[in-house]
Order: C-alpha cells, then structure tokens, then sequence
C-alpha cells in the first residue's frame, strides 16, 4: 500500500511541474507532419507550363470531366480493385464526397428505395468508437444514429444484424473498414461477408465504406482487408456498397483526390445528382496526381516513405504508455498496424477527466466521447490519440503528459 501511495505522489509532483511549465501540443486531429508533406514537393513542379491534356487529349485548364479523368479513375480502380467504370473521382475531401452521397439520400432517395430517406425518419449503425465526422453528418442530416459496440473483428455483427433486419428505417452504416478511426481495427473477413450477406428490412441499406487508410500501412505484412464491394456483389448485393477513398493523406492533405465507387446504379446515380453540384472536378490536380504517383505500385512506394516517419513515432506512443502505466490496470490502448490513430480506454468515468487535466498541462486531445454520437461516451472512458503531427520530442513530452494524467485521475 505504501508502495502505491508513493507512486501516486509522485505522478502527482511530475503532473504539477508538467503544469508550472505547460506543453503547447495539439494532438487533436490526424494531420500529416510537415516532413510527410515534404514527400510530396515535386507535385508542384510534376506539370510544366505546356503540359495539361490528359491521355484522350482532354485540356483539363477547362471545365468537364464529371467523372473525373479516365487515368485518375483508372489509378483507383486499382487500389480499390473494382473496375473504372464504377470509379468517380473528383476533389480533394472523400468526406464531402460522403456527406453529399447522404443529402441526395436524404432528399431524392436512392437505387432500390421507394422514396426520400428524409420521409422514412432514418437511421444509421454508427460502431463505436468510430469517426467523429461521420457522425457529425449524420447529426447535420437529422439522421437518428444507433451506437454499435466495435471489437477486436469489427462491429458486433449480432447487433448489426438484428438492428438492421428488424426495421426498415435503418438505412446505413459507417465503417472505416481498414485501421478503424480511431481503434486501428481493420475487418475480419467473416464480418465483410456477413455485412454483405445479412437480412436488412430496408431495400436500399447502404454500408458507407470509408477506406481512407487503404495504403496507410506501418510494417512489411500489413492487415489483408477483404473486398468488400466484391463480396457483395457475389452475394447479389452489389448496390449495398459504397466505396470511398482519398489521396489527401497520400500527398497533400488539403490538395489530394477523392474517389467513390459503387455498382453500376449506384454511380449512374450519384453522377446525375452531381452534376448539380459542380461542372467538373480539379482535372490539374487529378492529372499531377497521375504523373507523380503513376500507378497503384507508385502510389505503396510512395506510403512507404511515410511509414519510415510515421511508424517510430507510433512506436514512441506504445513504449512510453507501457513504461508510464503498463501493467497498473488503469488504462488499455491499441497497437495498430497502419491508419493514424492509437485508441486508449481509460477506467470507466475518467476520459473526460483525463483531457481536461492534459490541457490544463499544454496537451490538446479530441474531447472525450468524441468518437461516439452525439459525442457521448456511455462509460466516459474513450481517448484518441494522434501521434502524426508533433515531433518525436513534441509526442514524448505529450504522451507523458497523458500517462501522468491517467495516474493522477485514478488517483483521485
């Protein structure tokens, strides 16, 4: 007991000199470091001043190409290894591209359904934890969103299943099927095949399949993610899928290329509905992409690089977790191998506790139980952490930061 007691007081005097001489971190968002960024450069320079027609002679200074170019759409269709022609490409953000898949829904309804999602009083599985922005679009659309416990394979398949066969307003769920935002948990093949195979009371139930971490490994042998659009397909369910991925996270986080991909009705759709929407997408940008990266082989080589930074860095996060407070049962974390974020779940009741003790020492974290809808956390015990940003020196002294802060909170 006393022993315990003097590593109590201890944190405690750590936590009150961390506070004398506040940190000014922010590891609220996974942003792409500058160095990770630097990788990128000759994106700049990839066009010169008279190169800007795209393989069918398209001059892409002008407006068209709904669709995106035919060899941007050709560069996805091989990492998501679905055919081009069910490839749209279009700018930087896969999230608006989501949110406006969504607001068509809302209001027009969609391939298979009998009417506007926004007449059926919708609803949306949301496994949790899970992205903090899909949720917020859910809550700007109205749609009414059902917390779904996340495991160590994915969702619990026994509550999406039976939440979405027993009624027909549940019309979706999200997933980030590969190193989930935030647990790094990518799907086992058995929950791609039941969530493309299950019952649901809704014709026109859509998974919203957002594969922003695709190519974001960490390590040599990465996690295998089963294709999920081609097991719904062989299962005769190949509208159910919605398909989305970014470059924005590959090369320029504010300047990449987004893609959808979906069946053949599903894209026929969209580009009807998008053609409202905009004249064309940034056909330069799309074209730089295509001359710098080249192919799906150049694209891996290039997220090579960004792992040699990243992945010390996520190393850095584990060692210092586990000498701070591994083995004190007060905390737990993920050890993912790729995407950009480590879940850490403290005991239950202190999450909010906790990032509220980090900032008043100088670490910024995403607000406990922002990884939930409507942002609450049942048990108050969810953290996400991103190590991307800060330097290794910047990330040591945060992570510590946190660490104590566990220690002290438990303590009280």
């Amino acid at each position: 007991m006393s022993e315990s007691r003097g590593q109590l007081e201890r944190a405690r005097a750590r936590y009150e000199a961390m506070k004398r001489t506040p940190a000014v971190l922010d590891l609220t968002r996974g942003k792409p470091a500058p160095e990770q960024l630097d990788l990128s450069n000759d994106l700049l320079r990839v066009l010169g001043p008279n190169d800007f027609r795209a393989a069918d002679g398209t001059d892409c200074r002008n407006y068209g190409g709904l669709d995106g170019l035919p060899e941007a759409r050709a560069l996805f269709a091989e990492l998501l290894e679905v055919k081009a022609d069910r490839v749209m490409t279009a700018d930087n953000s896969s999230l608006a591209l989501m949110h406006e898949t969504l607001a068509h829904a809302f209001v027009q309804g969609v391939p298979g359904g009998s009417r506007p999602w926004r007449e059926q009083r919708p609803q949306f599985l949301c496994p949790s934890p899970g992205y903090d922005r899909h949720f917020s679009i859910c809550e700007s659309l109205g749609i009414e969103m059902l917390p779904v416990a996340m495991t160590a394979e994915g969702p619990d398949m026994e509550a999406v299943e039976r939440l979405a066969a027993a009624d027909e307003r549940v019309k979706g769920l999200w997933i980030v099927p590969k190193y989930g935002n935030p647990t790094g948990v990518t799907l086992s093949a058995d929950v791609v095949k039941r969530l493309a195979r299950m019952k649901t009371a809704a014709p026109d139930f859509r998974v919203m399949w957002d594969n922003a971490y695709l190519v974001h490994d960490l390590h040599d042998r990465p996690d295998v993610l089963a294709n999920g659009f081609a097991v719904g397909e062989e299962a005769g369910n190949a509208d159910r899928f919605w398909v989305y991925s970014s470059l924005s996270k590959v090369t320029f986080a504010g300047a990449g290329v987004s893609a959808m991909a979906s069946s053949n009705a599903n894209v026929a759709w969209m580009r009807k509905h998008h053609a409202n929407v905009t004249i064309g997408p940034d056909k330069l940008n799309q074209l730089r992409h295509v001359r710098f990266l080249e192919n799906a082989a150049g694209v891996r080589a290039h997220m090579r690089k960004h792992a040699a930074i990243l992945r010390p860095k996520f190393e850095l996060v584990q060692q210092i977790l586990e000498r701070e407070i591994g083995g004190t049962g007060l905390a737990t974390w993920t050890r993912p191998n790729g995407g950009y974020f480590v879940s850490l779940d403290t005991q239950p009741g202190r999450a909010a506790r906790v990032v509220k003790m980090a900032a008043d020492a100088g670490v910024k974290l995403t607000p406990a139980g922002s990884a939930f809808p409507y942002k609450k956390d049942p048990e108050d015990r969810n953290i996400r952490i991103a190590p991307s940003f800060p330097s290794p020196a910047e990330l040591e002294r945060a992570i510590e930061v946190l660490a104590v802060s566990v220690l002290c909170s438990s303590a009280e």
